[in-house]
């Protein structure tokens, strides 16, 4: 953890530092902020925390970013806090480009399930190292998804991560590179393995490290 210690202060500020800011968000994203807030102090307070002040502060204002979003209001993708845990997000995406085979597969799904669910972990450094991103479900082949879900994007990498990322835009970026990967939801449920954090871990640290090597040829950083 960073040699920084939280500033109380601080951490009861971190959602709602700008009153413009509440009046465009609904009161249920004015009240999740809220508790979120609530139980990042507490385990500030009780030492527990696995996240940082700055980590915590930049993931809080993300959040409120993408609250206020248009890709957001519109339905394009909609994101849910894991147990109020603000290091892990479920990222549903619910629109790809309408001529891409992915969304044709996409409404074959139950409306219910209609989406490409992904999980985002972020660790204590960010937004200095990305956060690890895999497929949940459904299962996908092609569009650079590895084995467990683990993604094939430079981005998220070490090397092609930069603090100056947005969340909403790296979100946008891994629905680009699904659909340019042509990917495709594979509805053979006794052939596919689920998916698992795992799993996802280990395929992407392998490719990570066999692309540190012999370099990056797919997909290329400027296209997701």
């Amino acid at each position: 953890m960073e040699d920084d210690e939280p500033d109380m202060k601080e951490l009861r500020s971190l959602p709602l530092d700008n009153p413009n800011e509440i009046d465009s968000m609904t009161a249920e994203q004015f009240a999740s902020l809220e508790k979120i807030r609530m139980n990042v102090r507490k385990e500030h307070e009780q030492g527990v925390s696995a996240g940082s002040l700055q980590a915590t502060d930049r993931l809080m204002k993300e959040l409120k970013e993408i609250y206020k979003s248009d890709n957001y209001k519109r339905g394009v993708f909609a994101v849910e806090i894991k147990n109020d845990n603000l290091y892990e997000w479920d990222v549903f995406i619910k629109v790809f480009d309408e001529d891409s085979k992915l969304m044709k597969d996409m409404r074959k799904l139950p409306e219910s399930n209609r989406y490409i669910q992904l999980a985002i972990k972020f660790w204590y450094r960010f937004p200095f190292e990305p956060p690890f991103v895999r497929v949940v479900r459904p299962y996908i082949t092609g569009g650079f998804v590895m084995s467990g879900g683990a993604i094939c994007m430079e981005l998220l990498t070490k090397q092609g991560w930069s603090s100056a990322y947005s969340i909403e835009s790296l979100i946008l970026q891994i629905s680009a590179t699904l659909v340019k990967g042509k990917a495709r939801i594979s509805f053979d449920e006794k052939a596919n393995k689920p998916y698992t954090f795992d799993r996802a871990m280990w395929a992407f640290k392998a490719l990570s490290q066999s692309h540190q090597m012999n370099g990056w040829v797919t997909p290329p950083k400027e296209e997701g």
